[in-house]
């Protein structure tokens, strides 16, 4: 299998990130998240090991082969929702026009976070998440909801036992927060798809209108001898049992999901 570009605009060079926290978010898990996108600026922590930007770096061997620019996030603003201005049942219209609200620069990209109590059409249903973008504006979106409470069996594994298939014991969750570890794998792997597929013509494979992306060709792989049920080899925190593959920022772990490398033709992970 191989990704193919389509020859479409990608999110090169850089690209200016706000967050629109929709719902109630302690200060605590705003900075779970936050330090994982500080962590994808290779100045951060060149010296840890496995690192974020490591994973990332994947990202870039991307927008190399296609003559485009390195990618930077820089974290421009962040926004708060907590009275849910829209109510706390969106479709996923809703969900685009607050994107395009909390977007006041074009070719950005902002993330719409929805809080524990905030539900959103097809969430669990179809998806855990989802991108969009704004061709005028030349910008994108990405949407992941907090689904502690609605279903982390099927987005928040491998922290919550699995809603289907082999009932395994969950693995710690490197932050100690189940519904915003699982919030951060599902931002990592719609960052990737959305930097290399923002506007349905970069790269991916099979139907444009249901494409496997970077991140989503390789769904449920974090480590090595990944299978259905098992996320595959990771390090573990022994003070607190928590499994992770990455590290960030502030001591941050996380564990981030397997990308399709474009050397290899292999779902890559971040190299223990």
């Amino acid at each position: 299998m191989a990704l193919t570009y389509h020859n479409g605009a990608l999110l090169e060079g850089a690209l200016p990130v706000s967050i629109l926290w929709y719902g109630k978010f302690s200060p605590v898990q705003k900075s779970i998240v936050v330090d994982f996108l500080l962590s994808l600026d290779p100045k951060k922590h060149q010296s840890v090991q496995p690192s974020v930007y490591k994973w990332w770096s994947t990202i870039q061997t991307y927008m190399k082969n296609a003559g485009k620019k390195e990618t930077r996030i820089v974290l421009l603003n962040q926004f708060s929702d907590k009275n849910c201005s829209s109510g706390k049942i969106l479709k996923r219209s809703q969900v685009s026009e607050l994107g395009q609200k909390a977007n006041s620069k074009a070719g950005g990209l902002t993330l719409v976070l929805t809080a524990k109590d905030v539900v959103v059409e097809g969430f669990c249903m179809s998806n855990c998440g989802f991108h969009g973008s704004n061709t005028k504006r030349n910008s994108a979106f990405i949407w992941v909801g907090n689904s502690v409470n609605q279903c982390p069996g099927q987005c928040a594994w491998p922290f919550h036992q699995p809603m289907y298939g082999p009932q395994t014991a969950p693995l710690g969750a490197p932050n100690g927060d189940v519904g915003v570890d699982g919030m951060i794998v599902n931002i990592a792997s719609l960052l990737a798809g959305t930097v290399t597929n923002p506007f349905g013509n970069g790269y991916f494979v099979g139907s444009a209108d249901a494409p496997l992306e970077v991140a989503s060709a390789c769904s449920g792989v974090y480590g090595k001898g990944a299978y259905p049920g098992y996320a595959g080899e990771l390090l573990v925190d022994p003070s607190t049992d928590a499994s992770y593959n990455a590290l960030g920022v502030n001591g941050r772990k996380y564990l981030l999901p397997a990308l399709f490398d474009p050397s290899t033709s292999q779902c890559s992970t971040v190299r223990l």
